[in-house]
């Protein structure tokens, strides 16, 4: 039995030859509210103030500080409304000495206004709030309850910088910000090419030595999670000129990136290494699952990636390279999914001189001491487990073994 430990290349030179290759996709102005979700291509600066003008924080009345700052129960301080401001408001009413002004959250201050007083503050707080009123508690200084203009940001700061990933809240900050539109990175095009003879749709009957189509189904979806547009979804068979047919319609269809599972490693009948050896490498890269892969570019530039067939393999292979890619070509400045440390919740074994990705759940029962699970027995076949995984634990090739209680690097998948 032959031992390929001294073939294999480490899992960063491979990475380092797929973001080589990367070039980035050109960018686009879209209106801020279809950017969720989009990768922000340059900065976003401040339109307008944030906030836009001096305002209550609370529903109250707007005074002047000198006039309610020594006001207590046993020394209760009487005003006179002399005008009244809902939201979205455009009056400025003079606030005089012994006056105030009935004031909702969010309303322009009077310029005259210092402070504002809770309705909760006063004696008969809303229910008697436009004549005479008589606060009972004083503001704690100049100022309180009151948002000042540009306290969070000035016209021309930059609000949300190149590279992230626009969620809800960036969204949000950009609009609050004034901005109509942004510059994010176009989506990355990907095509995925599931190959196998022995392949059939889900849901149809099954032949002896058949099994269902997986694996498009799940590059497909993570294509799409990783901010990638998918062009094409097809299955090829193990013999003719299916992959060759399969980037040209891809490249047909704009593909920046094709993405093939199966037909890879050593076997006989690997139909992407016997048709496309001329423009991909084949390699062995120290990991466990994965360790069949294969990459290069097509003679038009396109990035072709050459995945294992089984389906932990492929999804782990998506996660190590291909999703860093896309994120490369969008020009983010995190290129991968977040990594935590976790103490391992049992014991597991470790392939010999292989960097091990092994799908985990996050036992959270202890909030204060959330643990690594294993979801598989660590086979690159078990999709059924690999549908429970939150994460996968990463071991180092140097470590001979995971005991109970060990920290251990966990990728998380959401």
């Amino acid at each position: 039995m032959s031992d390929d430990r001294n073939d294999l290349i480490e899992i960063a030179d491979h990475l380092a030859t797929v973001l080589d290759a990367v070039r980035v996709v050109d960018a686009e102005s879209v209106p801020i509210a279809d950017a969720c979700g989009r990768t922000l291509a340059a900065p976003v600066f401040a339109a307008v103030d944030i906030p836009v003008f001096d305002n209550s924080a609370m529903d109250g009345f707007a005074v002047r500080y000198e006039d309610v700052a020594a006001a207590s129960t046993d020394h209760p301080v009487a005003l006179s409304v002399v005008a009244d401001l809902p939201a979205g408001t455009a009056l400025d009413p003079a606030v005089a000495s012994g006056e105030a002004a009935r004031i909702m959250t969010g309303s322009p201050l009077p310029s005259d206004a210092t402070a504002v007083v809770p309705f909760e503050d006063t004696l008969d707080g809303l229910s008697d709030s436009l004549g005479q009123i008589t606060v009972l508690h004083a503001p704690r200084a100049v100022g309180a309850h009151t948002r000042r203009r540009g306290g969070d940001a000035e016209v021309g700061d930059e609000i949300l910088a190149p590279g992230i990933v626009l969620g809800p809240l960036q969204v949000g900050a950009a609009a609050a910000a004034g901005v109509a539109e942004v510059t994010v990175a176009q989506r990355p095009r990907v095509a995925v090419v599931s190959t196998g003879s022995e392949l059939v749709p889900p849901g149809e009957p099954l032949l002896h030595g058949q099994i269902p189509e997986s694996n498009s189904a799940l590059l497909a979806g993570l294509v799409v999670e990783a901010g990638a547009e998918l062009v094409l979804r097809t299955t090829v068979t193990d013999d003719g000129d299916g992959p060759l047919r399969a980037i040209a319609e891809s490249e047909a269809l704009g593909a920046d990136v094709v993405v093939f599972t199966g037909g890879v490693s050593a076997g006989a009948y690997e139909v992407v290494k016997n048709t496309l050896g001329e423009q991909m490498t084949f390699s062995k890269v120290r990991m466990q699952p994965g360790k069949p892969q294969a990459f290069g570019t097509s003679p038009q530039g396109t990035l072709l990636f050459g995945l294992p067939g089984n389906p932990v393999s492929a999804a782990v292979s998506f996660e190590v390279f291909v999703r860093p890619a896309i994120s490369a070509m969008m020009g983010r400045t995190s290129l991968t999914r977040h990594v935590i440390t976790l103490p391992a919740a049992s014991a597991w074994r470790t392939p010999p001189s292989r960097a091990q990705f092994l799908p985990v759940t996050i036992d959270r029962s202890d909030p204060s001491a959330w643990k690594a699970v294993p979801a598989t027995s660590g086979g690159s076949h078990l999709a059924g487990g690999l549908g429970r995984a939150e994460a996968y634990a990463f071991v180092a090739a140097d470590v001979p073994a995971v005991n109970a209680g060990d920290p251990v690097d966990v990728m998380l998948l959401s």
